[in-house]
């Protein structure tokens, strides 16, 4: 049973992770878009966003190792 948990929470993180970058990106983008003179604002924004994001399926690994070998 572990196992099975472990996969669905792997999955569960890499299928969040991306679904939040690519809205992070494009809302990104598309600021970029409509005030070129915040890109560089909204890029450091955007890379902040993606490493808050980013850390989700890290530490979903980890507890599904965790729940794995127990």
């Amino acid at each position: 049973m572990g196992l099975i948990a472990a996969g669905i929470a792997a999955a569960g993180a890499a299928i969040g992770a991306g679904v939040g970058d690519g809205m992070v990106i494009g809302k990104t983008l598309e600021g970029m878009a409509r005030q070129p003179e915040m890109t560089k604002s909204l890029r450091t924004m955007m890379f902040i966003g993606v490493g808050l994001i980013e850390a989700m399926p890290i530490i979903a690994i980890v507890i599904a190792f965790l729940v794995m070998n127990k």
